[in-house]
Parts: C-alpha cells; structure tokens; sequence
C-alpha cells in the first residue's frame, strides 16, 4: 500500500460513523484511568520523599564529617635555627 492508498483509506475510515462502544467499557476505563493516576501519584509522592530524605542525610553527614576541612596534622613541623 503506498502514500496515496494509505491516506486514501484512512480519510474513508475517519469520514464514516465511529463504532459503538459498549457501555461497560467507559467504566472499566475510567477504573483504569483512576487506578493508573493513583499508583503514579504514589510514586511520585514516594520518589520525593526518598529525594527529601537522601538530602537530609547527606546535610547531616556533611555537617557531621566537615569533609571540607583539613585533618589535623600527625606530626609537627621540624624545629630549624636553634
């Protein structure tokens, strides 16, 4: 089927009436629908929390460790000129 016959049957099939759709099916998709919103609600909502709480770590750590501060030194400077 080329470019032409292709667009050909799909205006015919968009100019026609829809098909029925049965009535049970507009429930078991707003079930779905529902369903679906909720689990990614509650992913987001769980994918912030674990961001929120791998912050909060990660400051205390920071703050605790001072990983930006020089260790104190093992030994002490030679002594010259005495």
């Amino acid at each position: 089927m080329n470019q032409p016959e292709r667009a050909a049957e799909v205006r015919r099939i968009m100019e026609g009436t829809p098909p029925h759709v049965p009535p049970e099916l507009y429930a078991e998709a707003v079930r779905r629908g529902t369903r679906v919103l909720h689990r990614r609600t509650t992913a987001r909502r769980l994918m912030w929390l674990l961001l929120t709480l791998a912050a909060v770590a990660f400051t205390v750590w920071a703050v605790t460790v001072q990983p930006w501060a020089q260790p104190p030194s093992d030994t002490t400077p030679p002594l010259d000129g005495w």
